[in-house]
């Protein structure tokens, strides 16, 4: 006979299925530093292992906003994980720092032990594709605040940066110029815009095909956000970069000058990289005005970078080594009025 909270709506015996689930995906993320094992209060970190002079831990917190909505529409949960575990991690990798470690935090109205095990899955693999150990999170059922099939999804990282090596765009002068990396789609920004035109508007189905992109829209729609570690550390640790920007809510317009000091603009030169197919679609079928789409989406640019001019042969090798893309997208000048001013790419 079900006990009283059992009849309250929290399946108790479902969240040990669910640790259970999901010990062997938090194991292929250990790191050197991780201490202890899943399922004590509290996740531990021996920092005294890594060999940091000046060690400056670098926190960022993040969820996944309403790409949860599409996910739980298309009943595929696999991948809304690495949304997570991108957005948190990007952000302090933006500052310099190396993601040591992530916690995550989900919250749905049923505990469906299946289900839960694909989205922590997801967050296994951006760990491991972040460098990252997974060193604990919660599951919280809740019942009444939550429909049965819904849940959220929210992530904690931490990083570590040598003092010396912090990015805090102090360095980025007049002159420098802005390599852009690609993005691997719309990420993880934007989608209450993106479920009104494409599934309120135009009525379309995560099963239609889109003109430009010719993907099914749910396969657009949940492509994983890209996760810059691997391809930005480098960087960071031979000194070639002086600013970074991650492109995320607020597009190029709110992200590029979080990087600038007041006295500084961007000159971003539209047509220097290309325009991921998914925004064509978009744009069209939302009849959005194209540089209303720079104040809200990546645009295909996921990362900027801020380098020397004689640095930028340096960066662009060493990204194309490991196969990384890259496209010089504009520069920095010294600010007149706008934070941002758009050119046209030369031909």
């Amino acid at each position: 006979m079900p006990n009283a909270y059992a009849r309250a709506g929290v399946d108790v015996e479902a969240g040990y299925e669910v640790v259970e689930r999901i010990k062997k995906h938090v194991k292929k993320t250990e790191r050197l530093g991780v201490m202890g094992a899943l399922g004590g209060f509290g996740g531990c970190f021996d920092l005294s292992v890594l060999n940091i002079k000046e060690p400056v831990l670098v926190s960022g917190t993040d969820g996944v906003g309403t790409k949860l909505m599409v996910a739980i529409q298309e009943d595929k949960h696999d991948t809304i994980g690495i949304d997570c575990v991108a957005m948190c991690v990007n952000d302090i990798v933006a500052q310099g720092a190396q993601p040591l470690y992530f916690l995550d935090y989900i919250a749905t109205g049923k505990n469906i032990p299946a289900r839960l095990e694909a989205v922590v899955a997801g967050v296994a693999q951006g760990c491991l594709e972040a460098q990252a150990a997974l060193i604990g999170g919660e599951t919280a059922e809740m019942p009444g605040m939550y429909g049965e099939n819904d849940y959220d999804l929210a992530g904690f990282a931490v990083g570590v940066a040598e003092k010396s090596q912090l990015i805090t765009g102090e360095k980025i002068v007049a002159g420098d110029i802005l390599v852009g990396l690609p993005s691997s789609g719309i990420h993880s920004n934007g989608y209450s815009l993106v479920r009104k035109v494409f599934f309120e508007q135009k009525g379309m189905t995560g099963d239609t095909v889109l003109t430009k992109s010719q993907q099914a829209l749910s396969e657009a729609l949940l492509t994983p956000t890209k996760i810059y570690v691997k391809a930005v550390m480098p960087l960071v640790k031979a000194g070639l970069v002086n600013g970074m920007a991650h492109i995320t809510g607020g597009g190029f317009v709110e992200n590029v000058p979080r990087m600038l000091s007041k006295d500084l603009a961007a000159v971003i030169e539209l047509g220097s990289w290309p325009i991921l197919p998914i925004f064509e679609d978009l744009q069209t079928e939302g009849e959005i005005p194209a540089m209303e789409m720079y104040e809200i989406f990546n645009m295909g640019i996921g990362m900027v970078l801020a380098i020397s001019p004689d640095k930028v042969e340096a960066v662009k090798e060493e990204l194309a080594s490991i196969g990384e893309k890259s496209y010089t997208i504009g520069s920095v000048k010294q600010k007149e009025t706008a934070e941002i001013e758009w050119t046209e790419a030369h031909a």
